[in-house]
């Protein structure tokens, strides 16, 4: 009797463990390499497009349209991922595949007019958005704008099938649909680019208009990999209706509703980031106008060091954070439907531990390697490493605030998450005029830095509030996990001291080399006292503890 206890009080936490580590290591790898991709490919498309000059222009220009792209596309699906994967992983722990089933077919409805609407309120106010930019010539930046609308009305419907695949805990076709959509995108993409600037001797901006619709052949690919998978995957749709549980009636009016209540919040939480990301837009050449005497060649070309080059490198960090709070949400969803609160208080602080252990070391990292990294996407820059640094500081909070974002709404938490988003929000409008004023280009990433601080440090309080986790044992972990880190710093940082005599950091093959040797030592220190001091067994588990047993180092 006692042993068949033992057992299932045990088995659910290795099985929610599982789920979470599982889950966060498939949206990892599958967000990390399409991340990786969308990096690797600006060294072709850089150098195609003209160097250093045009290719700054280029990397501007294709930022203007993604940014409002982005916000628009996070509008019209942002929420829904989540939203359907936070009900359906409830109503299927409840046993209603019938319910499961209606959110699916109603969020297809849903996404099909947001699609549509998002579509022809960014074609038409493209013009006004353009205007209020960095880019001398508005026209070019319309162009570019309204080249990315077709992606708008496909994307939706891919997103709400890919939320409810992720509501039954399958994070791997989600996973790979990514990595085919940014393959066939950068295919796609890399052909325009060369056919364009160097076959055709075209202009730059047609050239970027190209790159950016690349967003819709990408989306059509990952679309008929969802579908695939849908039909031969065990979902809902197996469970004949007499199967279903039965004893909840929501009818379809019911059911969008539903949706859409679950959605917003969603959605704007997903959009605080690109909002932080508009505010730099709109704000940064008048700002740049008054307080320096920059002319609008150099602030367009710091603008896209700062936003667009920089930026495209610390995704490929923030993409954990974004991977976690995909495979959160689900799991702690089931939780809350069975209303199991101190399994919700464990995998909480578990999620925010896994963040740290791969963010803390990955941003320490990147700040040490980051001239050989920026000069070999590039070329090489004084401004662009600095700047890579300070965006590998603030991709810690960037991703922090996408896992807590998420948690805390999938916690029914949600007014307080959005309170904490909008003081944060106001906090960076607020000092990006002094950060600006005193800092320059890196006043917008300061004033980013100061308002993700005030977010998270409010969703930390929320959900303390909520499930009382052990904010001691968090912090002891927290702490123990960036003092590993910061030795790691240590080693890579002597060793590219080191390398500094003898690489050329205006030579791309030369910083890869120096890359290549920086990032190994880093995995080597890093994993090698995460193991010796079991923190690796602690959060990744069994795993773990085999490799340490195999390399004897208990």
């Amino acid at each position: 009797m006692d042993n068949n206890t033992t057992t299932n009080i045990v088995q659910p936490e290795e099985s929610h463990d599982s789920r979470m580590v599982n889950g966060a290591a498939w949206m990892t790898a599958g967000s990390m390499i399409s991340r990786i991709l969308g990096a690797l490919y600006i060294i072709p498309w850089f150098a195609w497009m003209g160097g250093q000059g045009p290719g700054d222009a280029a990397n501007a220009l294709y930022q203007m349209g993604y940014t409002p792209y982005g916000f628009f596309l996070a509008l019209a699906t942002a929420g829904v991922p989540s939203a359907i994967s936070k009900q359906v992983s409830y109503y299927n722990a409840l046993g209603e595949y019938e319910i499961s089933k209606g959110i699916y077919k109603q969020g297809l409805k849903i996404m099909a007019f947001t699609g549509i609407v998002s579509a022809l309120v960014m074609y038409f106010i493209a013009p006004m958005i353009a205007r209020s930019g960095p880019s001398a010539n508005a026209n070019e930046a319309i162009i570019v704008m309204r080249s990315l609308t077709p992606a708008l009305l496909i994307i939706p419907a891919q997103s709400v099938t890919r939320g409810f695949i992720q509501g039954h805990n399958k994070m791997g076709p989600s996973a790979i649909s990514q990595i085919i959509e940014q393959v066939t995108r950068i295919i796609f993409l890399l052909i325009a680019v060369f056919t364009i600037r160097q076959v055709m001797n075209g202009e730059v901006v047609t050239a970027v208009a190209f790159s950016t619709f690349a967003a819709f052949i990408g989306a059509i690919f990952s679309l008929g990999y969802l579908a695939f998978n849908l039909k031969h995957m065990k979902t809902a749709f197996d469970f004949a209706p007499e199967e279903s549980a039965g004893k909840l009636s929501v009818s379809p009016n019911q059911l969008i509703v539903s949706i859409i209540k679950t959605s917003i919040p969603f959605i704007i939480i997903a959009t605080g980031i690109i909002v932080f990301q508009m505010v730099d837009q709109l704000t940064y050449s008048p700002l740049m106008r008054t307080f320096s005497d920059m002319s609008n060649d150099m602030i367009l070309e710091t603008y896209g060091i700062t936003q667009a080059n920089a930026h495209k490198l610390i995704m490929v960090l923030t993409s954990f954070g974004t991977a976690l709070a995909i495979a959160s949400v689900p799991l702690i969803s089931d939780l809350i439907a069975k209303n199991n609160m101190n399994e919700v208080r464990r995998q909480f602080s578990k999620a925010v531990q896994l963040l740290l252990f791969a963010m803390f070391p990955a941003a320490i990292g990147m700040a040490v390697v980051s001239e050989p990294l920026y000069a070999i996407f590039y070329g090489q820059s004084d401004l662009g490493t600095r700047i890579t640094q300070l965006s590998a500081v603030m991709s810690i909070l960037v991703a922090l605030y996408a896992v807590l974002g998420n948690i805390l709404q999938a916690s029914n938490l949600t007014r307080p998450a959005i309170k904490a988003l909008f003081t944060g929000l106001v906090v960076k409008v607020l000092s990006q005029v002094v950060f600006v004023a005193w800092f320059g280009p890196y006043g917008m990433l300061l004033s980013a830095i100061a308002g993700f601080l005030v977010s998270c440090g409010m969703m930390m309080m929320i959900m303390h509030k909520h499930t009382h986790y052990s904010a001691t044992r968090l912090f002891r972990r927290s702490f123990l996990i960036l003092v590993l880190s910061l030795a790691m710093g240590v080693g890579t940082g002597l060793t590219k001291f080191g390398l500094d005599f003898v690489i050329d950091y205006n030579s791309r093959f030369q910083s890869l080399i120096s890359l290549a040797v920086i990032s190994t030592i880093g995995i080597l220190i890093y994993g090698y006292l995460a193991l010796k001091t079991k923190l690796a067994d602690r959060l990744i588990g069994t795993k773990a503890a085999s490799v340490r047993r195999k390399l004897r180092m208990n």
